[in-house]
């Protein structure tokens, strides 16, 4: 690909745009669109079917992340009030639903499992770090996260299209050209 304006320009003028989109009254957590703008390029760059699948995982990841924060909040205030019991407890609460968003991962639509963790670590990073639109409200922080995520593949792709690239010509090999040779086979000597 050609690029008429280089792509470290076009990512980081809309990576200056993301304190707008997180810097409003909503609180919204910008490093969301950092996460999933890379998990993008990370399975090969912006394509519909790679913005398919972390569309589809990353809000499945968020869920089961704020299904440990809320089954912990149930379940913590009878297992009483030492670390030891709740550093159990939550072990144990992590165990059984990461076991499940690991089988979760085994069907198809939402088969990419590195996408879902995506999605589950930031959706702690927004819930644990204070963002959302309703500060402490879970449901407020995974809104607010997979709606941040999902704004990620959208920044892949515009940055690509405002780089105004396009395809190179195939040129065709020099006349006088030697054949190219794989990695460790013989080369033929010329006399």
């Amino acid at each position: 690909m050609n690029e008429r304006i280089p792509h470290e320009i076009t990512a980081s003028v809309l990576a200056a745009t993301t304190a707008f989109v997180g810097g409003t009254a909503l609180n919204l957590p910008p490093w969301a669109i950092f996460i999933s703008w890379a998990g993008l390029h990370l399975m090969g760059g912006p394509s519909r079917a790679n913005a398919t699948r972390l569309w589809a995982a990353m809000p499945v990841g968020s869920a089961f992340a704020l299904a440990i924060v809320l089954v912990d909040q149930h379940l913590a205030p009878h297992v009483g009030g030492g670390r030891l019991a709740q550093n159990a407890l939550l072990g144990a609460i992590i165990l059984v639903l990461n076991t499940a968003l690991m089988y979760a991962g085994r069907l198809r639509p939402i088969s990419l499992v590195p996408g879902m963790f995506l999605g589950f670590a930031s959706f702690f990073a927004t819930y644990f770090g204070g963002f959302g639109y309703d500060h402490g409200n879970v449901w407020a922080a995974w809104v607010s996260v997979v709606a941040m995520n999902a704004l990620g593949p959208v920044y892949a792709f515009v940055a690509n299209w405002a780089t105004l690239a396009r395809p190179t010509a195939p040129t065709a090999p020099a006349p006088h050209a030697q054949p190219a040779t794989a990695p460790g086979a013989p080369v033929a000597e010329i006399r």
